[in-house]
């Protein structure tokens, strides 16, 4: 890997940023080189929430992914709208849950239900996004397992750090894929 783009999309409150931030620290925790950005939809919470990570061996020389290698979605809109930027060559990982149809594409496609995961293990949907890390990196090996769950238990409260590296953990074992 010399340089990977990954871009992560879902709705406000989904903690889709979140998910990157701590990839974005993971990736610096294994000695590389890394961008990482969000934007917000008009209202924070239910609209488009994006956020891009540049994990590179090398300098990142632009400040924002052009085409995503990787493109993680936990919403059906931010599937309709974030796949034209994904490479052809790419990887889609969506949570299932939430993301009922794919548009057609020539990308590799994971589908993995999280938030349903989230739900009925932890009682709680708000562990999806670390779920979806969790099968990111299974899919990937972007960064350390180690690297990842350093850079949550350090961007975490005390009081959900347990949780949060459960559902990460939940993520990186092999599920069947809806």
């Amino acid at each position: 890997m010399r340089k990977t783009e990954i871009r992560f999309g879902g709705s406000g409150g989904q903690g889709v940023v979140f998910a990157a931030l701590v990839l974005g620290r993971a990736a610096v925790l294994d000695g590389k080189n890394v961008l990482q950005t969000q934007a917000y939809g008009a209202e924070a919470r239910g609209s488009l929430t994006k956020s891009e990570v540049i994990i590179s061996e090398d300098k990142i020389g632009f400040p924002a992914v052009r085409k995503s290698d990787i493109l993680v979605t936990m919403s059906q809109e931010a599937t309709n709208e974030l796949l034209k930027d994904l490479r052809e060559t790419g990887t889609l990982l969506v949570d299932s849950t939430s993301v009922r149809e794919v548009p057609p594409t020539n990308a590799k496609v994971v589908r993995f239900p999280a938030t349903e995961t989230a739900k009925r293990t932890f009682g709680d949907g708000l562990y999806a996004n670390m779920i979806m890390l969790g099968a990111l990196l299974h899919t990937s090996r972007l960064v350390r397992a180690e690297s990842v769950e350093e850079a949550i238990s350090a961007s975490t409260a005390k009081k959900y750090a347990e949780t949060n590296l459960n559902a990460f953990r939940e993520g990186l074992r092999p599920q069947p894929i809806q």
